[in-house]
């Protein structure tokens, strides 16, 4: 017998937060599920966790089976970088592609691809956060159709913006919710539509909140005392208080013999990873591979660091980040600092360049149909063939290419030396200091093989403490920063499974399980066959169903 399955993910949710929340009286129909199911915690990746958690999902195998670490990829034998989108699915394809015998609707689950093998609709990029895909259906008719009868999602695309920007977040509050509206609409009419054997969808909207609104909703974020708005409501809150209602009015329309399915494959909290990746790592490698030299956010090593940047003066994190590229000239130093950004090139023709490090700026780097152009780490990139080690774009956490002989086009570092450097960068980075704290700012450096095929392309990950940091001390290689803050939430390796239907002991406990145990767990509620290659295994066991 096959009941249907409906499963609804809530990007980058955070079990902790939920959990907190549901306890304060607030997300009432999570917290009814809670009780009436079976509920437990999920671990994920503890590195990678911004890139791979939604492929992990998708096929069911953990990165070293895929080889699908990150959208953004490094190209071995060149020094280019790209981003490359979703994983291909061709040697693993999506748990949902069962063939003829079961009827599937997946609506705009991010970073997924079609598929010929799945019975049904399907549904790429209507709103998703950082799809990976194009906007994209099967039949190639229906998102249009949907988006004549419900209306684009508004953040589609637009949900990038910076902590400081009043009218973006503004813009950006009012889209989600109604993003949130409109979504429910179409879910709840795909519902009505047939009797699915699964449907699947995310709601986007948590992942969009928890990047650019956390600041203004957890008091232990540096800049919650800097908050833009004195409104006493909560807006992330109000954002998961709108898909929570949502859920809300789904229930009325899953069948009784249907099992209901919520989770998050991660979670979110204070940005930890954006700064250090994106600007203290490579910072810190030039200046490892050039000694005497900075490139960006000179610091003063010993003195009590300047305030918070709590009032940033450009548009853009990246304006924000260029305006600080160190000059000796302590004359274009401060008309960086005061001109638009398109100024700058005309004050390298008057007053000359001597003693700056040349890096690629981000305009440059744009007009070169670079998309990474607006990351630090990539304007160091015309350096990376003089350079001992680099950093390579990141959106978690910090990922160290060693320029190895034999391997990269220019490699410098030798086969034999490439253990001991190794070895001496780590012990640099665990001596990195918050200069605010004065606590570490490295939780672990993990050296990867570096002969195995499907291996990261960073041969040092560097995992961060859960501290933000704006200012650094790294040692005999100075000061970096203060700098302002990126996006205010990022996110954790950890995740939740909430599982409601026939059999279903209320009040049960899961074991935790893995990201990589929701595919298996959801084709074992549909009584479909799960793959022998799957890492993961399904979470519904004998304790969970009632006898």
């Amino acid at each position: 017998m096959k009941n249907p399955v409906i499963a609804i993910g809530l990007d980058a949710a955070d079990p902790e937060l939920l959990e907190t929340w549901m306890n304060q009286g607030y997300l009432g129909h999570l917290k009814q599920l809670k009780d009436r199911g079976a509920y437990g915690r999920l671990t994920n990746l503890e590195y990678y966790k911004a890139e791979t958690p939604w492929t992990t999902f998708l096929t069911g195998c953990l990165p070293n089976k895929t080889g699908y670490w990150s959208p953004v990829k490094f190209h071995e034998g060149s020094y280019n970088v790209s981003e490359i989108g979703a994983y291909n699915f061709q040697e693993y394809p999506p748990f949902y592609a069962l063939g003829e015998e079961y009827r599937v609707a997946v609506f705009d689950v991010p970073q997924s691809r079609l598929c010929d093998r799945v019975n049904g609709e399907q549904v790429l990029a209507w709103g998703a956060h950082s799809p990976q895909s194009a906007s994209l259906s099967h039949p190639p008719e229906l998102l249009d159709q949907l988006n004549r009868d419900y209306g684009k999602h508004p953040a589609l695309h637009r949900d990038h913006g910076d902590w400081w920007d009043k009218a973006y977040l503004s813009r950006l509050q009012k889209t989600l919710h109604q993003g949130i509206d409109r979504r429910g609409a179409i879910v709840r009419d795909l519902l009505k539509q047939e009797r699915w054997d699964l449907l699947l969808t995310v709601f986007s909207e948590t992942h969009s909140a928890g990047h650019d609104l956390w600041y203004l909703s957890q008091p232990d974020h540096p800049l919650y005392e800097h908050k833009l708005n004195t409104a006493s409501e909560d807006p992330m809150l109000a954002v998961f208080e709108a898909v929570d209602r949502a859920l809300g009015n789904l229930l009325a329309e899953v069948p009784e013999d249907a099992y209901l399915v919520v989770f998050s494959a991660h979670g979110s909290g204070n940005n930890t990873t954006d700064v250090p990746s994106m600007l203290f790592l490579p910072e810190f490698l030039y200046r490892f591979s050039f000694p005497g030299k900075v490139a960006i956010a000179p610091g003063k090593p010993g003195t009590i660091p300047e305030a918070i940047v709590s009032a940033p003066r450009r548009k853009t994190w990246t304006g924000e980040i260029w305006e600080r590229k160190y000059s000796p000239n302590p004359l274009k130093q401060f008309l960086r600092q005061q001109l638009p950004s398109q100024c700058h090139p005309m004050l390298d023709r008057l007053l000359g360049t001597f003693g700056e490090a040349p890096l690629g700026s981000p305009e440059q780097l744009r007009q070169q149909g670079n998309p990474l152009f607006w990351q630090p780490a990539t304007w160091y990139s015309p350096l990376w063939p003089q350079m001992k080690a680099f950093a390579i774009p990141s959106y978690s956490e910090g990922y160290i290419r060693i320029n190895l002989a034999g391997r990269e086009p220019s490699g410098i570092v030798s086969p034999e030396e490439y253990d001991s450097l190794c070895q001496e960068i780590t012990a640099q980075l665990y001596g990195w200091t918050n200069a605010r704290t004065g606590g570490p700012v490295v939780k672990k450096v993990i050296h990867t093989p570096p002969n195995r095929r499907t291996r990261p392309e960073a041969d040092l990950i560097v995992i961060w403490n859960d501290k933000p940091a704006d200012v650094i001390d790294c040692g005999q290689f100075g000061r970096i920063g203060p700098v302002p803050y990126r996006r205010t939430g990022s996110h954790r390796n950890r995740g939740f499974l909430n599982i409601t239907g026939p059999g279903i002991r209320p009040g049960t406990q899961l074991r935790e399980g893995h990201g990589v145990d929701l595919a298996p767990t959801i084709l074992k509620l549909m009584n479909a066959p799960i793959p022998g290659y799957y890492d993961g295994t399904s979470l519904v066991e004998k304790s969970v169903l009632l006898s």
